[in-house]
């Protein structure tokens, strides 16, 4: 089974359906859910996610869309929303980076895009990008 996203005018991810497969009976379902709907269809696959495909088949499209996700045309990507405004973007990826890596040890951690660090839920500072 396919899945299609639905585009807003600025390529904003909208809603998400499961369609027919990709050349099931002849037709190209983006265009046709596309204009069913009257709105731009994107294909989109549920086992890709950071360029990687889950079972070890061709990526597709970088990851699985999402609503609010945008749908990159130059880069064929379906893009989660920026997290942070220091975070950038991993073009192999298609994944949104801190600008330290997130500690592997002792999870969980969230960003303090403030003072540029990794927090342990419980308040501890672990690492600062500045």
């Amino acid at each position: 089974m396919a899945h299609y996203a639905f585009l807003d005018n600025n390529n904003i991810v909208t809603e998400v359906i499961p369609g027919r497969d990709e050349g099931e009976l002849a037709i190209d379902w983006e265009v046709w859910y596309g204009n069913f709907r009257g709105q731009t269809c994107r294909r989109t696959s549920y086992n890709t996610f950071g360029g990687r495909h889950r079972g070890g088949g061709t990526p597709f499209r970088k990851n699985f869309a999402g609503v609010g996700y945008c749908y990159d045309a130059r880069r064929n990507a379906f893009l989660a929303p920026q997290p942070y405004p220091s975070w950038v973007l991993d073009e192999q990826s298609g994944l949104w980076q801190a600008p330290i890596p997130e500690p592997t040890e002792g999870r969980p951690w969230r960003w303090n895009e403030e003072e540029q660090t990794w927090h342990k839920e419980s308040g501890t500072v672990l690492a600062s990008a500045g």
